[in-house]
């Protein structure tokens, strides 16, 4: 029994010993094939990566050596002024306001600079394109828009901010603006006006000393999209132009200015405002032909025109600012607008003549039946001149000479009211007499100042347009 037991205890021994080794070369033959199956995979790794600023362990930071420069301060610092080249795109004019003065413009801006801080190594010459997040830690050219009322930098779905770096050091920094600026407009030709806006852009704290601002590649620095349009306007012109600002406490800044050309569409107002005015005046013509007994009928035809103009004219100028000077629309609206005044003045006059007349038409009746005996003055060449009632009986009064006498007629008693003038006069007084007779005559027929009114306000104002259209045009 006790010569049994060490034997069984080396068997034991051996069997753990033969486990181990065989556990060992197990684990030996899987390190070494995962060793083959790595080696190949980087072999091809090998093959496929190209630039070392593509692989995931270098980060950028370290990469650029971000941390290794102070980028507070601008590139060359203390040494000559950093040329900053820049391009811009519009991409839409969204609205012109004539009442606040300023115009809303979208559009890509981009600036082109070397820092060499940047420079990284790399053996393709590839850029490298970052987001907004890298724009924190470097030197950027602080631009702003000058008379800039309000702006602001897109962020859906994040920031419209690109940075392109290359590895010579070249910089080129662009985002998206969406900017609102003061527009200085004329409107002494409006609606027949062309507007000139400018943007302006101009570093805010470095003068031209220490940055140099330019447009890239002159006029062809700035592009516009073929689609951009706006209703009221036709852009006709894009330019670029650059020169110094000066300011007294600061210094010179170097200013680059984008303008542009908007002539206004003239259709929308013909319809809106000078067809509608012109039409009023037309139609106060109308009274004209109406009887100047039908006191209602002109009355409210004048005074509905007179208010019709009076609408039109406050409609056009609350989409307006409040300018001291005259618009051109504002010449022929008020225009117009005496026009249609006047002929409210005319039937005014007519109707008064007409009172007048008719009361002294009354007088004249009853005078005359009256009257029962001819008055003769034995004057030897006498003339006849029939009077009816269109002369008043004070006139036929102030004839000195006159034989008068009733005329019995046949007619009805209504009709019976004329009556015949002996003139003893010689032939020079005969004839004046007879002419200021008949400028009298058209002073006192009412139906004559109609016919008169009827051709001279229509030539008036066919006058008047042709002479407006001519100078605005």
């Amino acid at each position: 029994m006790m010569t049994c037991f060490p034997k069984l205890a080396f068997l034991l021994f051996y069997l753990i010993i033969v486990g181990e080794c065989s556990k060992h070369k197990s684990s030996r033959r899987r390190r070494w094939t995962g060793a083959v199956e790595t080696h190949k995979h980087g072999t091809l790794l090998s093959k496929k990566m190209v630039d070392a600023t593509k692989t995931r362990k270098v980060k950028t930071d370290h990469l650029l050596r971000v941390d290794d420069h102070d980028f507070t301060m601008r590139p060359a610092f203390a040494g000559p002024a950093v040329p900053v080249g820049v391009d811009v795109q519009v991409e839409s004019l969204d609205s012109i306001s004539e009442v606040d003065m300023d115009f809303t413009m979208t559009l890509y801006l981009r600036h082109y600079w070397k820092d060499e801080r940047l420079s990284f190594p790399s053996t393709t010459n590839k850029s490298m394109t970052f987001d907004g997040r890298l724009v924190k830690k470097i030197w950027v050219p602080d631009v702003f828009f000058v008379h800039s009322k309000r702006s602001f930098i897109h962020d859906t779905t994040t920031d419209n901010i690109m940075l392109r770096v290359y590895p010579d050091g070249h910089v080129l920094y662009s985002l998206r603006v969406t900017v609102t600026a003061a527009c200085n407009m004329d409107f002494s030709r409006f609606p027949l006006d062309s507007q000139t806006c400018t943007l302006e852009l101009e570093s805010y704290a470095y003068t031209d000393e220490d940055l140099m601002l330019y447009w890239k590649s002159g006029n062809d620095s700035l592009s516009t999209d073929d689609k951009i349009s706006l209703s009221q306007f036709l852009i006709q012109q894009f330019h670029t132009t650059s020169r110094l600002a000066f300011y007294s406490s600061t210094g010179w800044y170097n200013r680059l200015y984008i303008n542009f050309t908007l002539r206004r569409h003239i259709f929308f107002f013909l319809l809106q405002t000078y067809f509608p005015a012109t039409l009023m005046v037309m139609l106060s013509w109308v009274s004209f032909w109406i009887d100047r007994r039908a006191v209602p009928a002109r009355v409210s035809l004048g005074i509905t025109t007179v208010l019709t103009m009076s609408t039109i004219i406050t409609g056009v100028n609350a989409s307006m600012p409040r300018v001291s000077y005259i618009k051109a629309v504002d010449i022929y609206l008020w225009v117009s607008f005496v026009f249609v005044f006047l002929s409210v003045l005319e039937y005014a006059a007519v109707n008064y003549l007409t009172t007048v007349k008719d009361g002294k038409d009354r007088k004249l009746r009853e005078k005359a039946k009256e009257q029962a005996l001819p008055c003769s003055c034995g004057m030897s060449h006498t003339r006849t001149m029939m009077l009816d009632g269109t002369y008043s009986e004070a006139d036929t009064n102030s004839l000195a000479g006159y034989t008068r006498a009733p005329i019995v007629t046949e007619d009805p008693p209504e009709k019976q009211e004329r009556m015949v003038v002996h003139l003893s006069l010689d032939n020079e007084y005969t004839g004046t007499k007879k002419k200021g007779i008949r400028g009298f005559s058209i002073i006192q027929n009412t139906h004559t100042i109609d016919t008169y009114s009827r051709m001279i306000f229509p030539g008036a104002y066919i006058i008047f347009n042709l002479i407006y259209w001519c100078v605005y045009c």
